[in-house]
């Protein structure tokens, strides 16, 4: 029997075994062992990386497509055992897991989904894997899809794919701008008429009221016209309107016309005329007399 100490770091278990059988897990620190009764394993309890080598893929609608990916898993303290002595190398049944669960995944979908759902292509890997690994005492934490690459006839069938799609928006994107343009220049028309229109009333409006008042002025500059005139009328008599009448039978005979017509009240106009004359004729006669 030979002792010998080992050295048990603290992010490390070791699992013991005496003559075959599994004594426990040991702990961090100096552990004495009998050679050659006892023999042992350790156990890396620090997250670790698996790196998923590239593998060929077939979608639901018949695609082939390589995708390699990443798994990041740590072992459980509490079932450290388990990876010990369920499983005979945890790695390699991780790596044979993966492969053969991403192929079940990426088989339920399209290609599209898969260049386009790449987190829940990660999530529903991630979760499959924990389901089967758990029972090894192995926590899967995450899963990353580090490159997805489908075959060249995909790839130049979705670039063209892609190409006309481009060429669609931009035609979609062109006639919504021109619909945004047409209806923005028809708005302003209508804005433009609705302003020209009301302009328009408004300045018949004014016009209106601008004749109105206009009227208003010359009816009462009329009235008032009317009223001097018929003011200083009251104060002419008769001998005033007869000597009128005389001085235009005076322009009349200035002009050259030779006929005259003259209404019937013209006779009355000149009876004071001939009354006068008349008291003047008797008035000498008288005189003569004396």
């Amino acid at each position: 029997m030979i002792p010998y100490v080992k050295v048990v770091k603290q992010y490390e278990r070791l699992a013991v075994f005496k003559l075959g059988n599994f004594t426990g897990m040991r702990g961090p620190g100096l552990r004495v062992l009998v050679w050659p009764f006892h023999k042992t394993q350790t156990v890396d309890l620090r997250e670790e990386k698996i790196d998923i080598t590239r593998q060929t893929n077939i979608t639901s609608d018949n695609a082939p497509i390589d995708i390699d990916f990443l798994v990041y898993l740590k072992i459980i303290e509490e079932l450290a055992q388990n990876a010990v002595l369920d499983v005979v190398n945890y790695r390699d049944a991780v790596i044979g897991i993966a492969t053969t669960t991403l192929r079940a995944v990426i088989g339920e979908m399209t290609v599209d989904e898969v260049l386009s759902q790449r987190e829940r292509v990660n999530e529903s890997l991630r979760n499959k894997l924990d389901d089967i690994t758990g029972r090894w005492g192995i926590k899967v934490t995450q899963v990353e899809i580090r490159e997805i690459e489908p075959a060249r006839d995909i790839q130049e069938s979705m670039n063209r794919q892609m190409s006309a799609e481009r060429v669609r928006r931009a035609v979609v994107t062109e006639a919504e701008g021109t619909r945004e343009s047409d209806i923005t220049v028809a708005e302003g028309e209508k804005q433009a008429a609705i302003l020209r229109a009301e302009g328009a009333r408004e300045a018949e409006i004014l016009s209106a009221e601008g004749d109105q008042q206009a009227a208003i002025l010359r009816a009462e500059g009329f009235s008032t016209a009317l009223d001097k005139i018929h003011g200083v009328a009251r104060n002419i008599d008769a001998n005033t309107l007869s000597l009128q009448y005389f001085e235009t039978l005076k322009a009349l005979g200035a002009s050259d016309s030779t006929k005259f017509i003259f209404p019937m009240e013209f006779t009355k106009l000149l009876n004071p005329f001939i009354d006068m004359a008349a008291n003047a004729t008797n008035g000498g006669n008288q005189d003569s007399e004396d």
